[in-house]
């Protein structure tokens, strides 16, 4: 059972990986996607957005954080002037992870991790952001809806009984063919 054990190892010793994942960190900083394999790529996204949103609040903690996180002051420096300008307003979900197959020699699976806002396929749409609220929308007030229902009731009313009455003397079906050529006339009239 792996009860607790939220730290993905890599087979590696804590100083190694911290190396490691410092070095691919400052890597997708720069290059805004990197191919790597799948687990690295799962650790480095658990690694990374952490600090994406630190970046977000620009101040000289956050910077030494990320600093002692990254060990490069130039991709701290990238990480706090461009990445953060263009992330500022999403809330999380800073990385994306796209399976890319196996590798030929040891048929390990590979994946492409790269910054979500830095993709121009992807983003090619601009989309205006609605304003999303969770409480509950206004409703139509008491007399603008009893309108409404005595409008409808009322034309059901006037239709089911012109129908009634045609239906009785055999006019319906004449009716509406001659109302189908009436529209069509008077269209070609129209232009």
């Amino acid at each position: 059972m792996r009860h607790g054990k939220k730290v993905i190892h890599l087979g590696r010793k804590v100083a190694h990986r911290k190396s490691m994942l410092a070095n691919m960190a400052c890597s997708l900083i720069e290059h805004k996607r990197i191919n790597t394999t799948l687990t690295k790529a799962k650790a480095l996204k658990q690694f990374i957005e952490p600090l994406v949103t630190k970046s977000k609040s620009d101040t000289t903690h956050n910077r030494r954080n990320a600093f002692s996180a990254l060990r490069d002051k130039y991709a701290v420096s990238e990480l706090f002037n461009d990445i953060a300008q263009k992330v500022g307003n999403r809330p999380g979900g800073y990385t994306r992870v796209v399976r890319m197959g196996n590798r030929l020699g040891d048929n390990a699976s590979m994946a492409m991790i790269e910054l979500v806002d830095f993709n121009e396929v992807y983003n090619n749409v601009k989309e205006i952001a609605k304003k999303s609220t969770r409480r509950g929308r206004t409703k139509k007030t008491t007399d603008e809806s009893e309108i409404a229902a005595e409008e409808t009731s009322e034309t059901a009313l006037v239709s089911t009984e012109e129908k009634a009455t045609e239906a009785k003397s055999g006019e319906i079906t004449e009716k509406k063919v001659d109302n189908s050529n009436d529209s069509l006339t008077d269209e070609a009239d129209k232009k």
